[in-house]
């Protein structure tokens, strides 16, 4: 199974449970994003960002229950090391930074806590809060900060159970543009 078929596979296996304490699936969590991403005109390699930026979720079946037990998993982290060997940091960089993108917006938007979900503000506490100065002036550094801010934005609509978007197919295709030169698929 190529990786392009292995992440499908994931979201379609992984992804039926419900994202999070939120009224949406993982999946359609993933495809509202992606949607989203693709509505702005974003690039390929950030359509793809939107679309996994939570495949660290599918990777773990038991994810909702560690949500449950108040654990943070990282799954930024997890995901950015499953997408490492197939896709550059175009992809790599936002699927990393989109939690600490919620915790930079709550440290430099006054008004953007107030319109985080119930489940957002209950994760930022286990995520470590909004930012300190230092941790500003690092995440400002990484020169994929500012498309980790528009995932981040996209990830907090993409929240609606009524949303029709395209398929996994659909956007897959933005994902296999987007492979690493080399890459085994």
């Amino acid at each position: 199974m190529n990786i392009i078929e292995r992440i499908s596979s994931m979201l379609a296996d992984n992804g039926s449970g419900l994202y999070g304490g939120e009224a949406v699936t993982q999946t359609q969590h993933a495809l509202q994003c992606a949607a989203l991403a693709e509505a702005d005109g974003a690039s390929a390699q950030l359509v793809t960002a939107a679309l996994l930026h939570d495949v660290g979720h599918v990777l773990d079946p038991e994810f909702e229950t560690s949500l449950a037990e108040s654990q943070d998993l990282v799954h930024e982290d997890v995901g950015e090391r499953f997408l490492n060997d197939w896709f550059g940091e175009a992809v790599t960089q936002p699927v990393k930074l989109h939690v600490a993108a919620k915790r930079y917006l709550c440290a430099v938007d006054s008004s953007y806590f107030a319109r985080l979900s119930e489940a957002s503000v209950l994760s930022l506490q286990l995520q470590g809060g909004p930012m300190s100065e230092a941790e500003i002036a690092a995440f400002e550094a990484n020169p994929h900060h500012r498309d980790a801010v528009r995932l981040r934005i996209w990830d907090d609509k993409a929240k609606d159970p009524d949303r029709e978007t395209p398929d996994v197919a659909h956007f897959m295709s933005y994902a296999a543009r987007c492979l690493r030169t080399g890459a085994t698929a």
